[in-house]
């Protein structure tokens, strides 16, 4: 774990965040005191989700292809 101060923390912060994401804890202080800690963010990984979850919540009707489809057609003709 490596303390540094605030005027050196501003001037090499590339250098810090990059040690940062390596893995090291880098602790940030004033007048000697520290304020603060540099680390990594965890990565967040998503897992795929699983198909089929709501397969029993609902359900669609039997001719659902063919639902309001006058109304449908003729909001595509409107514009002739």
């Amino acid at each position: 774990m490596q303390t540094v101060n605030i005027h050196e923390a501003k001037t090499q912060f590339s250098r810090f965040v990059d040690q940062a994401e390596a893995g090291e804890e880098i602790i940030i202080a004033r007048a000697g005191k520290p304020v603060a800690r540099l680390v990594a963010l965890d990565t967040v990984t998503s897992k795929p989700r699983k198909l089929g979850l709501g397969k029993k919540n609902f359900t669609f009707p039997k001719q659902f292809d063919r639902v309001n489809a006058s109304e449908i057609v003729e909001m595509f003709e409107q514009g002739k």
